[in-house]
């Protein structure tokens, strides 16, 4: 959603929270509604922020319901209260639809409960049912105390004490339905057991050649659908905010039996429950499959996934964004103010935000309006911008138009892989070379990295070639981590064989490399005067320019499970502490962020140096702690984070000094980082990344043809297209070396570096936090940036 920033920006640089105390404030937690994988994660970041700061932080358990009904429902929460909940899905302190908070006398039931327990700060984690009657609360709070001073339920004196309430609220909800924030706690889990289930389905729908309709969640919001759509590569989906035109029976029949003629074994169509035909009648799974046998006789299954999706761990991603959202909720409290409005934290694009929770809810309410009046363009472009591009992108890779019906633009698009093999990269070759098919050109693939090229190992690659890529791990094409410099001369003459006019490069650190090698060679070699463009799919995230990578989600996802597995082992026996060794080279992207959403007391990093003094001090944190009731402990260190403290030392370090109190075990992660099937996250970010890299080489390429030929040497021509915080931006390689630190193959400034210090507070270690760039109070509006040939958000 597109927001503008109305707060004064701070004017000091940093600002550290040390100034912010909670001493003499309570803060209560509760989840409410729906369940959503992650809500957990968020509540534990708000009880150990809570208490970090000074405050005292309570549980409401069963929702509003809790509230209303107060006793022992209102808890006290301590530091171990909430060890261990991390990976458990659901919300661990019971979530309740509840009738009475809708009524005055609940509402004056629920104050009467606060005010007793001395709490005037409310962090609700639940839908847009949940944070609007939050809001109508505090709306009511003065006459509520008014009528409680009156009914001798409370003083005076305590109803002046009390008399704000502060209210922020975090949206849980697997719909991913509240305008105003990119992504809502549990949305990425529910993504998960939806890939899951489609990527076995598969396999089995192969084996007997089926259709197999699923139908997923999300009320009357299609964002589950079309992202599952977009990652799995279905056929077709249905979505409340795109009912198909009249006449769409036909249309998809007709693409089903043109996909089976082009030898594909199976068909995959996927329907939102909310799924509506253009006269507001509902489609169903069961309509859907009586049509297809009908007109094609094709052997059709329907699969309903229901709550399969509600359920399950919390993906790596839901951990994080719920972790970073509880922090960003304390701190939004600490600094409310009587006149501050209840306010929502969120994400946009990978930065933090806080908007006003009644804007928000109210742009969620115009959707419903908008769908109702049956203007469904108005309704996705009110969903906000990354369901539109999501839209956009789905449409520009569904439909594969005969070969008569394309444009024909006479260019040829070489695609490659270059580095280690990332988890995501196969969705973003599919999707670059359907959307350059698309656009008019002949693409070209290229086996092996830079080595493949200068071999000449280069084919022309169709819209078929790649069906059913998304799902699959590695690479496809085949890389390598061979750079150009030493070839050249081969690679320029293999470019003028197959007359080459534009290049997309997906890989890691030797695709930025190569590429900047490439351009510098532009005054020797006239064919390297094309357009290039780089796409970051490293597991490790050391590339410059760009915030995330694709593959490093994945990876993520696989060091959360197994260090879920890995603590799990020790359940039942005595206190035990892990030594877990990641990948990564010298960046501690992963080390650091799989350590946040695996919940590590400690973890050891290249870029933050650390010497004996620290291991001594982390040893012994660990094991004042493990004289609680705390029973397992997490520390993990990037395979190259210090040459002499090796994983061995470490875990002979800790053995020796948790003497007595712990024993300790190690592991090294390895190869499986690397490995596995591309999370819904890389796989829709493949996607839609090499889909904007296609669009931007068909208009550059279109700039750069003059007198007959593609002639194009300028530095914005050699392109890097990463993710900078909200959005999607192109940047020069040239631009970029100076970011760079080419001999540890890591850029010099790392955003997620300013995740430590929450990691370390989530670990009851005292750090300094610097909150300035902590989300500034913004509006919702519906002005658009204009699109540019730079920066678009995803």
């Amino acid at each position: 959603m597109a927001a503008t920033a109305a707060a004064p920006k701070r004017q000091d640089t940093k600002k550290f929270f040390e100034n912010l105390s909670g001493s003499g404030k309570s803060i209560a937690v509760l989840t409410s509604g729906g369940d959503a994988q992650g809500m957990n994660a968020a509540v534990r970041a708000v009880v150990r922020m809570g208490i970090y700061v000074g405050a005292k932080v309570y549980f409401i358990h069963e929702g509003y319901q809790g509230m209303v009904d107060g006793g022992d429902n209102i808890k006290e929460a301590t530091w171990e209260s909430v060890s261990s909940m991390l990976q458990v899905g659901g919300t661990v302190i019971g979530s309740a639809r509840c009738k009475e908070f809708r009524t005055h006398e609940g509402r004056l039931k629920a104050a009467l409960n606060l005010v007793q327990r001395s709490i005037t700060n409310l962090c609700v984690i639940g839908g847009d049912g949940s944070l609007t009657g939050a809001n109508l609360f505090r709306e009511e709070w003065s006459e509520l105390l008014s009528e409680l001073v009156q009914q001798g339920s409370i003083s005076e004196e305590a109803a002046r004490t009390h008399s704000s309430l502060h209210i922020v609220g975090m949206v849980g909800s697997i719909d991913n339905d509240f305008c105003g924030t990119d992504m809502t706690i549990g949305t990425d889990s529910a993504l998960h057991r939806i890939i899951e289930v489609v990527d076995a389905i598969m396999t089995t729908a192969q084996s007997h050649q089926r259709t197999f309709v699923l139908e997923v969640m999300g009320r009357h919001c299609g964002y589950l659908a079309l992202v599952s759509a977009l990652a799995c590569g279905a056929d077709w989906v249905f979505i409340p905010e795109m009912p198909p035109e009249d006449g769409w029976e036909d249309s998809m029949c007709q693409k089903l039996s043109e996909n089976r003629a082009d030898k594909k074994r199976l068909n995959i169509i996927i329907v939102a429950e909310g799924a509506i035909d253009s006269h507001n009648k509902a489609i169903t799974p069961d309509y859907i499959k009586d049509l297809v046998v009908r007109c094609l006789g094709f052997d059709t299954r329907v699969t309903i996934l229901g709550h399969v999706q509600r359920g399950g761990t919390p993906s790596a991603f839901d951990r994080i964004l719920a972790s970073r959202m509880g922090v960003e909720a304390v701190l939004a409290l600490l600094e409310a103010s009587p006149t501050t409005p209840a306010c929502v934290v969120s994400l946009v694009g990978n930065q933090a935000v806080r908007l006003p929770l009644m804007e928000c809810v109210q742009m969620t309410q115009e959707v419903q309006k908008a769908m109702d009046e049956k203007k469904f363009e108005d309704a996705v472009r009110l969903r906000g911008r990354s369901f539109e591009h999501n839209l956009s992108t789905y449409r520009l890779l569904s439909y594969h138009k005969a070969d008569s019906e394309l444009p024909n633009s006479n260019f040829n698009v070489a695609v490659l892989n270059v580095g280690a093999p990332a988890a995501g990269m196969n969705a973003a070759v599919r999707s670059a070379v359907r959307v350059g098919i698309t656009e008019g050109h002949k693409m070209f693939a290229v086996s092996d990295g830079f080595e493949g090229f200068y071999k000449g190992q280069i084919k022309e690659i169709k819209w078929g070639d790649v069906g059913g890529w998304t799902g699959q791990g590695g690479s496809l094409l085949g890389t390598k981590r061979t750079l150009p410099g030493k070839h050249l001369e081969k690679i320029a003459e293999q470019m003028r064989i197959h007359n080459i006019n534009a290049l997309l490069v997906i890989g890691g650190f030797e695709a930025y490399v190569g590429l900047l090698e490439l351009s510098a060679a532009r005054d020797k070699y006239s064919e390297f005067c094309v357009p290039m463009v780089m796409v970051p799919a490293t597991v490790s995230n050391n590339i410059p320019g760009s915030d995330l990578s694709i593959g490093s989600d994945t990876a993520l996802n696989a060091i959360t499970d197994t260090c879920d597995r890995i603590k799990q082992s020790a359940s039942g026996t005595k206190r035990r502490v892990f030594i877990i060794e990641t990948m990564g080279g010298y960046c501690g992207y992963l080390a650091t962020v799989g350590g946040l959403a695996a919940g590590a007391d400690a973890v050891y990093i290249y870029e933050e140096p650390f010497d004996i003094r620290d291991l001594q001090a982390n040893v012994e944190h660990l094991t004042q702690k493990m004289k609680t009731s705390i029973q397992r402990g997490l520390v993990l260190r990037n395979e190259s984070c210090n040459e002499n403290f090796t994983t061995d030392f470490i875990y002979q370090l800790y053995s020796e000094e948790g003497h007595g109190v712990f024993d300790c075990r190690k592991n090294i992660l390895g190869h499986m980082q690397q490995g596995g099937a591309p999370s819904p996250f890389d796989r829709n970010f493949g996607t839609k990344v090499a889909a904007k890299a296609i669009q931007w080489i068909s208009q550059t390429l279109k700039e750069s043809y003059k007198g007959g030929r593609v002639f194009a040497n300028s530095e914005d021509t050699a392109c890097l297209l990463g993710m900078r915080r909200r959005a999607m931006v192109f940047q020069p390689v040239s631009q970029l070396r100076d970011e760079t630190d080419f001999v540890h193959r890591i850029p010099k400034e790392q955003w997620w570096l300013k995740l430590r210090p929450l990691m370390k507070i989530l670990a009851k270690y005292k750090t300094s936090y610097d909150v300035s760039d902590a989300g500034q109070l913004e509006h919702v509006t519906r002005i658009r940036p204009k699109d540019t040939k730079t920066t678009s958000a995803i």
